[in-house]
């Protein structure tokens, strides 16, 4: 897979195949991501998935964003790159970027790789992004589904 393979739509055939595990090990490593690490540690043959789903940003365990979201470290709009900016601009325009990679644990979706798109598509107005979503088992995933936030 090259970089502009990795769509919500690429995410949903992988899915449909099997294969989203492999799916998000190749677009962490991918250029621009780089975050091969992370692809092998989440793509782990005990993991469950499920995806690509719509999930609310307000509900999302980010690393970092605004104040009064769920946040590990709240930040102030001047933190952001300039690349920030320009996703928000390419999702004004249409851009619909690759699927937010989260895992859920102790009931909560930890955003484990996204918080620049994320933070683009809330500066758009955007209130919703698509993800894939990791579960350590497939009871966890059950949970999720049967009580899906939203």
């Amino acid at each position: 897979m090259t970089d502009h393979e990795f769509t919500v739509e690429s995410a949903r055939h992988a899915s449909e195949r099997g294969e989203l595990a492999e799916w998000v090990r190749e677009f962490l490593a991918s250029p621009g991501s780089d975050n091969a690490d992370l692809g092998e540690l989440l793509a782990d043959e005990r993991s469950h998935w499920t995806g690509p789903t719509k999930l609310r940003i307000d509900q999302l365990h980010r690393l970092v964003g605004p104040p009064g979201d769920p946040v590990l470290c709240p930040v102030d709009d001047d933190y952001w790159r300039d690349d920030v900016e320009d996703m928000e601009d390419q999702v004004e325009e249409g851009w619909e970027p690759p699927p937010m990679i989260v895992t859920y644990r102790d009931d909560q979706l930890v955003l484990e790789d996204g918080n620049h798109r994320v933070e683009g598509m809330r500066r758009a107005g955007e209130t919703e992004v698509w993800a894939v979503v990791c579960f350590q088992d497939d009871a966890a995933r059950q949970r999720f589904e049967t009580a899906k936030p939203g």
